[in-house]
């Protein structure tokens, strides 16, 4: 019987919250964080610029998710950005990235925010299959942009 555990990733499980990355860059034909980036992003998860999650199973770091506050003016209210969730190719299908999205849904419930938003790959269909079948919409009237300082 498998024993998965979802629960805040910390500082000892830095090597391997950085191999999930690097593994989620490779899904997605990305380059992996270079060594500086690296550094920064250690710091910035448990300097609390950002939350993460990590899935464990038997032991095994197996997927994790990272997520933020934003800022609705409309709701007047704090939007919980999910800026990545991800589960090791081997571990899918098993309901992980499930627990995964739902640690962070009752997070968002906690903080108080009026709503999670997050973005897909176009590419990615199983990924948008699975949030559609959570009653998540596609926002199709916003255009997403990007701007490199």
């Amino acid at each position: 019987m498998k024993s998965i555990i979802i629960r805040p990733a910390t500082k000892q499980d830095g090597k391997h919250f950085l191999s999930l990355i690097d593994a989620l860059a490779d899904y997605e034909k990305l380059a992996r964080p270079d060594r500086a980036a690296r550094r920064r992003l250690l710091r910035d998860a448990f300097g609390k610029r950002f939350d993460a999650l990590i899935a464990i199973v038997n032991g095994e770091a197996v997927g994790y998710a990272i997520y933020f506050e934003t800022y609705s003016s409309f709701l007047a209210r704090p939007t919980l950005y999910l800026e990545d969730i991800f589960v090791l190719k081997e571990y899918r299908k098993q309901k992980i990235g499930l627990r995964l999205f739902r640690r962070c849904v009752a997070e968002a419930r906690r903080r108080g925010c009026g709503r999670m938003e997050w973005v897909v790959l176009d590419w990615n269909k199983s990924a948008i299959r699975f949030y559609e079948k959570l009653g998540a919409k596609q926002m199709k009237e916003w255009v997403h942009f990007r701007l490199t300082p």
